[in-house]
């Protein structure tokens, strides 16, 4: 997650004209979200973001592979959280259950939900914008939002169940309700491989 500014449109977009205007040839190697039907522009993500987001991404998918059940998204890809005003959010990193094979994806922004979504603090984030994208997850049907910290090394649960809770680094992350079976130590979303402790370590 980065800090977003708005862009300059002066109007309200769709879902749909949102998509296309994002893909045109100027907006190449930009970065944006919608937000009731305005478009908010953000920075390109740094090394260290893009670095626990890949080892996210593997951690949730090798669960996916594992259980074959879901697949991980990555990148921001978009999903429609909202109508009428339209939003549309990137999480950093996502896991849904609305398809079971390649050929089943939507071509563009899905308006399923995902389960578990995923957010990585960047050092520039403002608290208000944080909160607000939590919230957009979890009153539009997204089931588990977790929150990494890199600096403190740390992960903020949200979900629609239960209070928030804070799981440190040297404590295990799990699925909740929502990802049966699903542990990992909080640990191994910083770990670069020559770090990684040897079996029979703790």
């Amino acid at each position: 997650m980065t800090t977003a500014t708005t862009a300059p449109t002066t109007q309200r977009m769709t879902a749909e004209e949102f998509c296309d205007w994002v893909h045109l040839p100027e907006n190449a190697n930009k970065w944006f979200e919608l937000v009731r039907g305005e478009v908010i522009e953000l920075p390109p993500p740094m090394k260290p973001h893009g670095y626990v987001c890949a080892n996210v991404a593997r951690i949730v998918g090798n669960y996916t592979f594992q259980r074959r059940k879901g697949y991980v998204l990555s990148n921001d890809s978009g999903v429609i959280l909202e109508r009428d005003p339209d939003t549309v959010r990137g999480p950093d990193v996502a896991l849904y259950e609305d398809a079971s094979k390649f050929t089943d994806l939507h071509p563009k922004y899905g308006e399923v939900p995902p389960r578990l979504a995923v957010e990585v603090l960047s050092p520039n984030d403002k608290a208000k914008h944080v909160t607000r994208k939590i919230m957009d997850y979890l009153k539009n049907g997204v089931d588990l939002v977790w929150l990494i910290d890199p600096e403190a090394r740390t992960v903020n649960v949200y979900s629609r169940d239960r209070a928030p809770f804070l799981v440190g680094q040297a404590d295990e992350l799990s699925g909740e309700n929502v990802l049966p079976n699903f542990r990992c130590k909080v640990a191994d979303f910083f770990y670069p491989p020559e770090e990684m402790p040897q079996p029979g370590q703790p």
